[in-house]
């Protein structure tokens, strides 16, 4: 390959890089542009499909801090999504969480 056709190949290749890294910047321009619904990742624990599981070890720990600050119980055999419910009420009741 003579040096002015190995020059036109390196152009080339240097303008689809480019091209490509253009490309990649309108992307992640494009997406921090969308606007999301902060509602989206929240969901009502009655439709949780693991809702009818028992609470995680950090539902639980949160749990009985809370109705320790509340002066309140902690109710036997909650499920994940009354635990759920129930750290709602009791942050509200200790003005945590907000």
């Amino acid at each position: 390959m003579s040096s002015t056709a190995r020059g036109r190949h390196e152009l080339a290749e240097i303008g689809v890089l480019a091209h490509l890294f253009e490309d990649k910047e309108k992307i992640m321009t494009d997406r921090s542009n969308e606007q999301v619904d902060p509602r989206g990742a929240i969901k009502d624990p009655d439709e949780w499909v693991t809702g009818d599981e028992p609470p995680t070890a950090a539902q639980e720990s949160y749990l009985h801090t809370l109705a320790r600050e509340a002066d309140a119980d902690v109710p036997a055999d909650l499920t994940k999504a009354e635990a759920s419910k129930r750290i709602d009420e009791l942050q509200a009741e200790t003005g945590r969480g907000q």
